[in-house]
């Protein structure tokens, strides 16, 4: 049995079509009989503000050294990351916002790439903390992005990942799904293919 964490990113809740991804995924995994422990966390809903300095001084201040407020920051960071650190898998559904990743998610982003947590600075260079983790990302947009220097995700969610330890990182891209009903159809065919080998 393996513990899913699944992220949705979409602004329009179960209209999006990143999150009728994550959906999609969960089903294929279900209908292959495998029995999954599945966690959902929906960004939008959590609305994390933007990284402050205070937070991140909070996060540098010796837990017994921390004011109360300094406290308060730190558990935000500190919980989101036990909540990786605790799920084999995490699933990101992921739209396409003016060619980048949502603000939302970067929010997120920012509260668990931290180093001395999930990575560490060493005289070799960074060194990824977070072990056993695989990150399964299905990429929703509406134009054709895939292998153009258009599609700045990919990269930055490897990195990312990778800066903390995760080198196991799929994407499953559905694309151009705005680009009339044909090539939708087209797209969730080719997506669902995928992630039945996938699973």
């Amino acid at each position: 049995m393996s513990k899913i964490l699944v992220l949705n990113t979409g602004l329009n809740g179960d209209n999006s079509n990143s999150n009728k991804f994550t959906q999609m995924y969960l089903q294929v995994r279900k209908s292959s009989g495998l029995q999954d422990e599945v966690s959902v966390r929906d960004l939008n809903d959590d609305q994390l503000p933007h990284l402050s300095a205070e937070e991140m001084q909070a996060w540098m201040t010796p837990p017994q050294q921390q004011t109360p407020q300094q406290q308060q920051l730190a558990k935000l960071s500190d919980d989101l990351i036990a909540e990786l650190m605790a799920h084999d898998i995490i699933v990101i559904g992921m739209p396409m916002y003016n060619l980048g990743v949502p603000s939302t998610f970067k929010a997120y982003i920012d509260r668990i790439a931290r180093a001395g947590k999930t990575f560490s600075y060493t005289e070799n260079g960074p060194q990824g903390l977070v072990k056993d983790t695989k990150v399964v990302v299905l990429a929703a947009r509406g134009g054709m992005y895939q292998g153009t220097p258009m599609d700045t995700q990919t990269g930055f969610i490897k990195g990312i990942y990778g800066l903390m330890g995760i080198s196991d990182v799929d994407f499953i891209y559905a694309e151009g799904l705005n680009m009339g009903e044909e090539a939708a159809e087209k797209a969730w065919t080719t997506a669902g293919e995928q992630l039945e080998q996938s699973v």
